[in-house]
């Protein structure tokens, strides 16, 4: 099964009507979202006038089919410290939530969709 993970910044380019985030979507057969994103989210709405509308949009976002919320597991904790220590190894930090972000990825097998290209420095994530 073909999964993205769709970043903040993608999500927010798609809202804003970036077609070619809209495209990339309809190639994968999972959208994902973790609550790492969810949460940068909010907290952007929350500085935002348009709160409530925005959270009202995000939540038809994440009632269709496609699109699943991931959890963090143990599983995904392993892969954060996997992550960090690997970046501390190449002297290559990255903010701390694109490394829970990366971390849901590799758990779920799924690439990343973002415009920040500091997960270029994890090995093995995929990039969409």
């Amino acid at each position: 099964m073909s999964r993205i993970l769709i970043d903040t910044n993608a999500y927010s380019a798609l809202m804003a009507g970036d077609e070619s985030i809209a495209d990339e979507l309809t190639r994968h057969e999972a959208i994902l979202l973790c609550p790492i994103v969810i949460a940068e989210l909010y907290d952007g709405f929350s500085r935002g006038s348009r709160n409530r509308e925005n959270r009202t949009i995000l939540a038809r976002f994440r009632e269709k089919p496609r699109t699943v919320c991931v959890p963090i597991t143990d599983a995904t904790a392993d892969w954060y410290a996997e992550i960090k220590r690997i970046l501390r190894n190449k002297g290559r930090p990255i903010p701390i939530n694109d490394v829970w972000i990366a971390a849901s990825c590799m758990e779920h097998g799924a690439r990343i969709l973002s415009f920040d290209a500091h997960f270029d420095e994890i090995d093995g994530l995929l990039r969409a």
